[in-house]
């Protein structure tokens, strides 16, 4: 199967493609990789010409504007990005019949929920913010696009991406931590937002799970993710003990910080469960593997223990 992945060159793009490259159906000549210098969101004319040249049977939209803060600043242009270009890709796959795996979040849920339950491939969405607006713009675009058509539309939410690539949530909370413990001052993160962290690879694979399984028939919808929740003060917490920096961290509300965009309060989403019946393990387990890693490429600072 000749599948393609948009926005190749980001964090979860490039494990998508490393997961395909390792998975059998893909062939002997793997994915094709689209980054932006191919797949440009700013330039929805070109996809069809894209497609009719590389002729892919299945495509993989990891492509997004993602910078939450940037949408709400400017939400025609997330919209564009996120729900426009998603459109016409998925137009683009209607009328030559090719499937579409469109990469989503729990931004399309208001986060307002308060028992403790995680949001369901089923719940209503209700996005509080322009990013989550413009992802859910996309998702409904494609699933209209492809209707009756002889492709067909799956769509994989996530949340909380951390891994290889660009500074992630772990790298900024190193940084900070190390700059806090060497002004002697506690490090501060927001206690009441709460969320599945994910790791990237982790999540690469469920989706080629997906595929390979074909389990988007019913439902369209998953939600993948790593086990567990917990709030960005508790992540910070762990990644601040695998670093070996010894700080305390000083929970504060959300609202302390002012920002353009407001994430969601309770962004948990309840996973659906994969065609292998194993769920994606729990996500301090996949921290223990990714913090090595991490903390090596940022290499020592005064304020951690050896």
């Amino acid at each position: 199967m000749r599948i393609a992945v948009t926005g190749a060159g980001g964090r979860l793009g490039r494990a998508l493609v490393g997961a395909l490259e390792d998975a059998p159906f893909t062939g002997l000549h793997g994915p094709i990789a689209w980054s932006r210098a191919e797949f440009d969101l700013d330039a929805p004319e070109s996809f069809g010409p894209l497609l009719d040249r590389e002729r892919p049977e299945l495509v993989i939209h990891a492509a997004a504007w993602t910078d939450v803060d940037g949408c709400a600043r400017e939400p025609d242009l997330a919209l564009a990005r996120n729900g426009a270009a998603t459109a016409a890709l998925a137009a683009a796959c209607a009328e030559r019949g090719l499937d579409l795996v469109v990469i989503s979040t729990n931004e399309v849920f208001d986060g307002a929920r308060t028992d403790g339950a995680g949001y369901r491939p089923d719940d209503e969405t209700r996005p509080a913010n322009a990013y989550g607006w413009s992802k859910l713009h996309g998702e409904d675009a494609a699933r209209a696009a492809l209707a009756g058509s002889a492709g067909r539309v799956g769509i994989v939410r996530t949340s909380w991406l951390f891994g290889p690539g660009k500074p992630d949530f772990p790298a900024k909370i190193i940084e900070a931590a190390r700059s806090a413990a060497e002004r002697g001052e506690p490090l501060r993160a927001v206690g009441d937002e709460f969320g599945s962290p994910t790791y990237v690879a982790d999540l690469a694979d469920a989706v080629v799970e997906l595929i390979e399984a074909d389990a988007f028939a019913d439902p369209p919808i998953h939600h993948a993710v790593n086990g567990g929740f917990t709030s960005r003060a508790g992540w910070a917490r762990d990644v601040a003990q695998r670093a070996g920096i010894d700080i305390h961290v000083e929970e504060i509300r959300a609202g302390t910080w002012q920002r353009a965009s407001v994430p969601p309060r309770w962004g948990v989403l309840e996973p659906t469960p994969l065609p292998s019946g194993v769920p994606l393990r729990a996500w301090r387990d996949a921290m223990a593997d990714y913090a090595p890693t991490l903390v090596r490429k940022l290499g020592p600072r005064s304020g951690t223990r050896s």
